[in-house]
């Protein structure tokens, strides 16, 4: 069972001699309770950008290029899966989008030799004076998260 709130949908692509088209998000896939803001970024290999969480708005993910490790971790006390932690492969090699609902802590590490680009649609615009962004340490011993590759 994945962490209450958390929504994962398959992305379809639809290939021609071309190339390939791929919807992201429609307005009739009624994942975010509202738009605020969508953003772009891009990490080299071998980064981690962990964690952080949102006290307000919920988070959509999209690797458009590259591979990612995400790591979700429950911080919300009234979850009945408080304390879990989900790790998903998004990216490239697996094109999913995934909803993450305030107060769930979450990062990546960016997999492989090329960078990672991310974009994301958050349910509230960025407010400089007020940021809705709190951290935590990507070794917080509370989560006990290993970003350690596990050569099996």
């Amino acid at each position: 069972m994945m962490i209450q709130g958390v929504v994962v949908k398959k992305l379809v692509r639809h290939p021609d001699d071309r190339g390939y088209f791929m919807e992201i998000l429609r307005d009739d896939d009624n994942l975010l309770r509202r738009f605020g803001q969508a953003s772009f970024s891009k990490s080299y290999p071998g980064v981690i950008k962990a964690f952080h969480y949102h006290e307000k708005q919920d988070d959509l993910w999209f690797f458009a290029s590259g591979n990612a490790q995400v790591v979700l971790h429950d911080l919300r006390t009234e979850s009945p899966t408080r304390g879990q932690t989900d790790v998903l492969y998004m990216g490239e090699d697996n094109p999913i989008l995934v909803v993450i609902p305030q107060g769930v802590a979450h990062g990546y590490r960016v997999l492989g030799n090329e960078p990672a680009v991310i974009i994301y649609f958050t349910t509230r615009s960025y407010d400089p004076q007020d940021p809705d962004e709190r951290r935590v340490a990507w070794d917080d011993p509370s989560i006990g998260f290993s970003w350690t590759t596990r050569f099996r």
